[in-house]
């Protein structure tokens, strides 16, 4: 079986952690926090599925308790000295800079979060009614319009995410004497690519790939369809997004060869959307904590660079 899209979009970003011995002694709990989150990433790149809701929200929490970290860092002396001194500095400027485009990103995931629920809300009531075929094709019809839409806004932000890292990698030291400051711009160039790729998956999870067309002519038995068959015989394993999708095709093929969805495909089409907005729930709340923290790591910047 082939690796899932999301471990391969890992595979080129991952590398060792290596931060500055030097640093103040909360570096040892930045390290730690780094280190977890590269055992994360490296269970996922040797994952041969896509990654579940579950895993990225497990991401999110990391990044949450590292920020707690970096906000310990921020209010150090030491640094606040070197902010201080270098307000007009590349620290001040990378930071403030790489803040405001990672809560942009947040709140085009919260936006296309909320999306989807009201999507999911509205077939499960469908459902749940046991309301006609045409109400049901019609509530199908607006969630694949609503996962149009948050694939191509996914992509602007994937697009966007890639070209910040790439900025971030190719920026250089060569022009920062004083040693303390190089070492704070080290562990946040760090902690800003870790953040990239968490919320990388996380619009892959949005986006994930639609079924494949021969899913839409019908009728066939969802639980069959546990994957994804391409024609040219590889197999997709699909996340919880995934799966919802592949459900509603199946009844919706049902219903445009005027076959009734039977009981059992209702039903499994019912948990695979309570399964989604579950996830989505458990994802909503770790980015909801991620917010918070970013918002409060550049309210501890620009506070101390008021100074």
């Amino acid at each position: 079986m082939e690796s899932s899209p999301s471990s391969t979009c890992l595979q080129y970003q991952y590398r060792s952690i290596s931060l500055p011995s030097r640093l103040h002694p909360q570096n040892t709990k930045i390290e730690a926090e780094l280190t977890k989150l590269k055992t994360w990433q490296s269970s996922i790149v040797s994952s041969t599925v896509p990654t579940s809701g579950e895993t990225i929200r497990t991401g999110l929490v990391g990044l949450a308790e590292l920020y707690n970290c970096v906000e310990e860092l921020i209010n150090s002396p030491i640094t606040q000295q070197a902010l201080v001194q270098h307000r007009k500095g590349v620290l001040a400027e990378e930071t403030l800079e790489g803040s405001i485009r990672l809560l942009d990103s947040c709140n085009v995931a919260r936006d296309l979060f909320l999306m989807v629920k009201q999507n999911v809300q509205d077939l499960q009531s469908v459902l749940r009614r046991k309301g006609g075929d045409l109400a049901i094709e019609r509530t199908i019809n607006a969630f694949n319009s609503t996962k149009k839409r948050v694939k191509k806004e996914s992509a602007k932000c994937l697009k966007a995410l890639k070209k910040m890292e790439n900025q971030i990698e190719s920026r250089s030291l060569s022009g920062v004497n004083y040693v303390h400051l190089s070492n704070v711009i080290t562990v946040l160039r760090e902690v800003i690519i870790v953040t990239i790729s968490v919320l990388r998956l996380l619009f892959l999870f949005l986006s994930m790939p639609a079924a494949d067309s021969t899913t839409r002519s019908g009728g066939w038995s969802l639980i069959k369809k546990l994957v994804i068959t391409r024609p040219r015989g590889d197999k997709i394993i699909v996340n919880e997004f995934g799966s919802v999708d592949v459900a509603l095709q199946s009844m919706q093929g049902c219903i445009r060869n005027d076959d009734i969805p039977n009981n059992i495909d209702v039903q499994i089409t019912r948990r695979r959307l309570e399964a989604l907005g579950d996830s989505m729930e458990g994802l909503e709340s770790g980015l909801d904590c991620l917010y918070r923290k970013l918002i409060r790591n550049r309210v501890s910047l620009l506070n101390v660079l008021a100074q």
